[in-house]
């Protein structure tokens, strides 16, 4: 069994103490610091570094990393927007090859960023192109980079029966010994995901919410963002949640994303049910579609994860520049909300909503998911606390190494295994060919 000490760090973010300077890996989980350590345990030295768990994206769209800054993108009313994506996904040919390269970009800048585990909710599905492929594209491309991946399978005015029937087809293609839809070495997890009641019916809701009974899966979806408060209203003369409750989606295997309309009496509902929620400011806030109300959503408990959603609203798949966004804008509807408070809806909270109890902390048993981070350079120097410092200083840190189940993927701040400028420029390849050829 391989064993590692990681000594000298400032703080250790998530593990029994965080004044601990020294954190004890044995065979891809975290033990105890009494526990039986060979004399030939390699020691990494995290001077003046703060050690993390690995950060948790709870919602993101990955192929939408291909679709970045599209003209006429920005600043939209949300139906305008989604008529912009739509346009594009046709122009490009939405395909398993297209999948994998822009999850592949997608996955390696997250990796590069502390983002050990992504929830991939993928709603586009084009007509002639098996679903089985489509989702194993962007499977492989996690198992490449040696990323956690939870791929949601989503939907969006798709066929209900035949999207529950490509959720089967999913799990038995790419699960191999699944317990509750994550595979037997915890590296690929499946979840179903409507878009939300704008775009899916009741039936959609009923059908991906018996599959997921059936195998054991999360159920994730999105609602309280503009248009879907709107066509809720037109179409149901009802609010998204009140529907959500309605067709059984508020229980305590759901995530509900974005949430930035929210209502005290639906923040009550929200709690009674065990829903848990995942903020994704860096795609709300400056799209201009609204601010989640982050502590009201906390004081009545419910669990609130973190998302970068999709690089068509938000441009980065960059968490903790996200949690910082978070941070900075929470006492504009609410109470401010400190830096460990978002730390752990990037980490704990965003696990917990997955199901995933391993996950998001560095506590005895966990699995070795965790970064380290470099505190020791002029954008720290004069911080007072080196874990507030995480994000309120230094804009756009990242991190130094990057460990996933016990392996590093990162090292010094570059991939370990992969070329991230190959990887950037085969998708930029493969759009130019795309285009040329529309």
């Amino acid at each position: 069994m391989s064993t590692m000490t990681l000594r000298g760090a400032l703080a250790i973010v998530g593990a029994e103490s965080e004044h601990s300077d020294a954190i004890h890996i044995r065979d891809g989980h975290i033990v105890s610091a009494d526990a039986d350590v060979p004399g030939d345990t390699e020691v990494v030295d995290c001077t003046d570094c703060v050690v993390t768990p690995g950060l948790v994206n709870a919602h993101h769209h990955l192929l939408q990393t291909a679709f970045r800054t599209l003209p006429g993108s920005r600043f939209r009313p949300m139906r305008e927007w989604l008529q912009v994506m739509a346009t594009a996904y046709r122009r490009m040919r939405v395909d398993p090859e297209l999948c994998a390269a822009a999850a592949a970009v997608g996955l390696a800048e997250s990796l590069l960023a502390g983002v050990t585990t992504v929830a991939d909710h993928h709603l586009t599905w084009p007509a002639g192109v098996d679903p089985v492929d489509l989702a194993g594209a962007t499977i492989a491309a996690a198992r490449d980079a040696g990323a956690r991946l939870v791929f949601v399978r989503g939907t969006a005015g798709d066929d209900p029966h035949a999207a529950a029937d490509s959720v089967r087809a999913i799990h038995d293609a790419h699960l191999v010994d699944p317990s509750h839809g994550v595979s037997a070495d915890g590296m690929t997890q499946l979840a179903t995901g409507p878009s939300g009641v704008h775009a899916d019916s009741p039936d959609a809701f009923r059908e991906l919410g018996t599959v997921a009974a059936e195998l054991g899966l999360r159920r994730r979806t999105q609602a309280n963002e503009q248009v879907d408060v709107r066509i809720a209203q037109e179409r149901y003369g009802a609010r998204p949640l009140q529907l959500l409750e309605d067709w059984g989606w508020l229980d305590r295997d759901v995530t509900v994303a974005h949430l930035c309309d929210i209502t005290t009496d639906e923040i009550a509902a929200l709690a009674r049910s065990g829903a848990h929620a995942t903020h994704a400011p860096g795609c709300d806030i400056p799209m201009g579609w609204g601010i989640a109300g982050v502590a009201d959503l906390q004081d009545a408990g419910i669990v609130v994860g973190l998302g970068t959603s999709g690089g068509g609203s938000n441009d980065g798949g960059h968490l903790l520049a996200d949690a910082r966004l978070a941070m900075q804008v929470s006492g504009l509807i609410g109470r401010p909300l400190s830096a460990r408070t978002l730390l752990t809806a990037a980490t704990q909270g965003s696990a917990t909503g997955l199901g995933r109890a391993e996950l998001g902390h560095l506590r005895v048993g966990a699995a070795a998911d965790l970064c380290v981070w470099d505190c020791g350079d002029v954008d720290d120097a004069g911080v007072a606390d080196p874990v507030d410092g995480l994000l309120w200083a230094s804009p756009g840190r990242r991190p130094r190494d990057v460990m996933v189940a016990g392996r590093w993927v990162v090292r010094d701040h570059r991939l370990v295994g992969q070329d991230s400028r190959g990887l950037a420029e085969q998708l930029r390849r493969l759009l130019r060919d795309r285009e040329a050829s529309a």
